[in-house]
């Protein structure tokens, strides 16, 4: 298969982490004799600094002349400091949603059994947690008519959605849960938000298109008690832009590590695939950043492009690297290793998968790749 990946690695870490995505790619490129092809562009903080403005129309010439697009990370503390700037970073992630018709962001948050010890939560709570967010990202809050008044001493959000903006990404949700436990979640707040009843009153006229699916409704005050005391209980959920933005970040902690989180957005014509986490300005060129989400977000591609094979050879190198703590400080505080050699090593098994650990160990441990 050939494939034009747009690379947006953006700021902070997201170049670190980016580079090891690619590692990934381009050892399953030549493996599988596929042809990827890598065209970078710029976007937030970087693009802000080069350009005057974090969406650059060269950068959006470049997503919309390829297939996909691989992204790093967005945002500055220059920026997050000012309040007063009426340009910034995140503006360009949102922007890009927008230009390129992006509607699901799908989160999977999966607790692996190696990391359980990284969890803040108890074994037992969280052990075997396989949880699915659809995020709702075209619409809502984020892209509702703000303002502020003269004196700047009030300001305003709206809150809108269409039934066909609900409908759309239910109709995902339901269809994912088929091939899982075959549960909906609706996360909303609808004993006070009217869109949160169009929401609710939508999801429901969907779901009689789903007979075999449970569907359960659940106040995200509660939701997010639940995700924390018994994250099990759920499958797949689906909910609005601003409560997915708190929920699936919440959800995030129960896996040990925000840097192994991986996501997936996607739209009817375009898709993009990230890690989760932000831009970690104290690990900037340290060597400390987890690459993992990064590489996830490879495999969530490969599977998008019905590459299965392909997304279950990255899977089974990260686990792997998991089994024998060839992980970043954030998973392996006594013995880590750097952002590159985990990103080195998840390549190097790609492309010799009959590796033995005692090889592993002999050959890479000693800090020297595979040949």
């Amino acid at each position: 298969m050939k494939l034009k990946i747009a690379v947006l690695s953006g700021d902070g870490i997201g170049p670190e982490v980016t580079r090891q995505a690619i590692k990934a790619l381009k050892a399953i490129a030549e493996y599988f004799k596929h042809e990827f092809e890598f065209n970078t562009a710029l976007v937030g903080a970087i693009a802000i600094e080069k350009t005057g403005i974090p969406l650059p129309a060269e950068t959006l010439k470049v997503c919309k002349e390829s297939d996909t697009v691989l992204f790093g990370a967005i945002g500055s503390d220059t920026f997050d400091k000012n309040p007063y700037q009426d340009v910034f970073p995140e503006q360009g992630l949102l922007q890009l949603r927008h230009d390129l018709g992006l509607y699901a962001n799908i989160r999977p948050v999966i607790v692996y059994n190696y990391l359980l010890d990284n969890s803040p939560l108890k074994k037992e709570r969280v052990r075997g947690t396989n949880i699915l967010i659809y995020r709702e990202i075209s619409a809502g809050v984020f892209y509702g008519k703000k303002g502020s008044s003269k004196d700047g001493t009030a300001s305003f959000d709206t809150f809108n959605y269409t039934q066909s903006q609900i409908s759309r990404i239910s109709r995902a949700a339901f269809t994912a849960s088929l091939s899982r436990r075959k549960k909906v979640t609706l996360i909303d707040k609808s004993n006070v938000l009217e869109t949160s009843r169009l929401w609710r009153k939508t999801v429901l006229e969907v779901s009689k298109e789903f007979p075999e699916v449970e569907l359960d409704l659940m106040y995200v005050d509660k939701a997010a008690e639940k995700i924390i005391t018994t994250p099990k209980d759920f499958d797949v959920i689906v909910t609005s832009n601003l409560i997915g933005d708190f929920i699936s970040e919440q959800a995030s902690a129960l896996v040990g590590s925000k840097g192994i989180m991986a996501s997936a957005s996607i739209g009817e014509k375009y898709s993009l695939f990230e890690p989760i986490h932000g831009t970690y300005p104290s690990a900037i060129q340290k060597g400390i950043a987890n690459p993992t989400g990064a590489i996830l977000s490879a495999v969530l591609l490969l599977k998008h492009f019905g590459l299965a094979k392909e997304a279950t050879a990255i899977k089974k190198a990260v686990i792997k690297a998991m089994q024998l703590q060839l992980t970043t400080p954030d998973l392996n505080a006594v013995n880590p290793i750097t952002t590159e050699k985990v990103g080195d090593f998840i390549a190097d098994y790609i492309l010799n998968p009959d590796l033995t650990d005692m090889n592993i160990e002999n050959i890479y441990l000693g800090q020297s790749t595979i040949i």
